[in-house]
């Protein structure tokens, strides 16, 4: 076969082309040692190194949320460390007041201290983290968790959400812990009432304290269904309590409801779940079958209250100065649990809705005022003037189930702030409501552990995603290494291989171009 010169010199360009691209496309894989720089290099790889690729910046943004989860665990377990010792300060403070050689002046001395104990809190609980944003407030970041009311009372402006972050393909963790559950939910152990019914006038004889719940179960079991209880003196010696049917239930009374008349400390009464104190003022001369029978409490749980606030863009500034329940079956049968807002529609007309309003929120009730009294399922709320169209207020809920440390705090600083001038009732109150006040610290103080627990045990679990983590980051990069990258030996065999290659080619054409006719004239 005959091949014309023009075709052997393309030919030949063209295989000496071919081979010095070659010998350009390995030196610089020598150099770089990475073997996939396109996906023409290795169409499989390519691909696996695009999953890989996507992988590793998910693991690098795992890392990056574990950092900032980290950090923020850490501000949230040291503000927490602090309100537990400020907590335990305002405990010894109580626990002190009750020695019997303190003076009112003492007792006052013990309540300015927590005065500054209750502002310390207030500013704790506040706390913001390095952005600037509240810790737990939950999602609302911006807004202070808790404010003070008109009244000395505490809210809470935050709300119950946590903020997520993802830490692994299927784990995400709270970055946050609320102040709902870190502060609102301390079981309040103070949270049923004793009201004397009879006689008209107190004689001081008998001091029934307020009950300290001692057992939920049996409370939420068996207290609540049968209240209000009426609490009545028999005897000089015996209690008899009848339920609100009119039940005879004194058996369930510790001692069968017996007391001792002449006993001069504080006899404990336990009742279903409740536990009371029980002290008897026998006066000089007095028979206890005589002057005790007749005597009549009343005890049930504390009624619902509600804080009402008017929203900062209301038309007016029409305040709700007062509220209560009057229609117990419909307060419990409508009205929304834990917060409302009640929204005027005209200068009479209102709504009321389950917080929080939104565009889609149908109202639970409508009415119209009756004087300056608005009322809605069964709760009446005055106002201190003409509200007009779009006027809302923000109703909380307060059912006593939960208690504030703050309002715990609050309450223990006003009953050593009330002198007792040595009478012996005034100082059986005042036993009681230390009593009460060391048992709801005692209760704020567990909810504030457990919230410790679930910090450190969110900081235990970040800690071993973070070490799984770094291994499929290890594995990850080991991978790519694999598959991007050259060995070198071998690079350096096969440059070496294409650079001869090349050279022959140079070498044959030259010895073939001297092959023609021309040569031979």
């Amino acid at each position: 076969m005959r091949i014309s010169t023009s075709q052997f010199y393309e030919s030949t360009a063209a295989n000496y082309q071919k081979n010095f691209a070659n010998v350009v496309k390995t030196s610089e894989e020598a150099s770089s040692l990475v073997r996939v720089n396109t996906a023409a290099d290795d169409p499989v790889g390519a691909s696996r190194l695009l999953q890989l690729g996507t992988q590793a910046s998910m693991l690098s943004q795992y890392e990056t949320n574990a950092t900032t989860i980290k950090a923020t665990l850490g501000t949230t377990e040291a503000v927490m460390n602090s309100i537990g010792n400020v907590l335990q300060r305002a405990k010894e403070l109580a626990v002190g007041a009750g020695n019997a050689g303190y003076t009112d002046a003492d007792r006052q001395a013990n309540a300015s201290e927590l005065a500054q104990i209750e502002e310390q809190l207030l500013s704790l609980m506040n706390s913001k983290d390095e952005n600037g944003k509240y810790i737990f407030a939950g999602s609302k970041g911006d807004t202070a968790p808790f404010t003070r009311n008109n009244d000395g009372t505490y809210s809470y402006n935050g709300d119950q959400v946590t903020l997520d972050l993802p830490i692994g393909d299927t784990m995400s963790m709270a970055t946050n812990s609320t102040g709902w559950d870190v502060f609102q939910q301390a079981i309040n152990t103070s949270r049923s009432q004793v009201t004397m019914t009879a006689p008209a006038v107190d004689d001081g004889r008998v001091v029934l304290s307020n009950g300290q719940v001692s057992s939920n179960v049996s409370y939420n079991s068996k207290f609540r269904s049968g209240e209000p209880y009426t609490v009545e003196f028999a005897s000089g010696t015996q209690l008899k309590i009848t339920d609100s049917a009119g039940n005879d239930v004194t058996a369930e009374a510790s001692q069968g409801g017996a007391f001792d008349p002449n006993s001069k400390s504080g006899q404990a009464v336990t009742f279903r779940g409740v536990e009371l104190t029980l002290n008897i003022n026998l006066q000089t001369g007095d028979v206890p079958g005589t002057v005790l029978p007749g005597h009549t409490f009343t005890l049930a749980a504390k009624p619902d209250t509600f804080v009402a606030t008017r929203s900062p863009g209301n038309p007016t500034t029409v305040q709700v100065t007062n509220s209560a329940i009057t229609d117990p079956v419909a307060y419990h049968a409508s009205f929304p649990t834990g917060a409302a807002v009640l929204k005027f529609t005209s200068a009479t007309d209102f709504d009321l809705y389950a917080a929080p309003l939104t565009a889609d929120s149908q109202p639970v009730s409508s009415g119209t005022l009756a004087g300056n009294v608005a009322t809605a399922s069964g709760v009446s709320f005055t106002l201190d003037g003409t509200p007009a169209a779009d006027d809302q207020f923000s109703i909380a809920v307060n059912t006593h189930e939960t208690q504030n440390i703050l309002d715990t705090v609050n309450q223990l600083k006003t009953a050593l702030n009330t002198p007792t001038n040595g009478d012996p009732i005034a100082m059986q109150k005042l036993q009681a409501s230390l009593a009460s006040g060391i048992g709801n610290l005692a209760s704020g103080t567990d909810q504030l552990s457990s919230a410790l627990s679930s910090v450190g045990g969110r900081g235990q679990a970040l800690e071993t995603q973070s070490d799984t983590n770094q291994s499929l980051i290890l594995a990850n990069s080991q991978t790519q290494s694999s598959i991007r990258d050259s060995d070198a030996a071998a690079v350096m065999t096969r440059l070496t291989l294409q650079q001869t290659m090349l050279q022959a080619s140079q070498l044959a054409f030259s010895k073939i171009s001297q092959l023609g006719l021309f040569n031979k004239i």
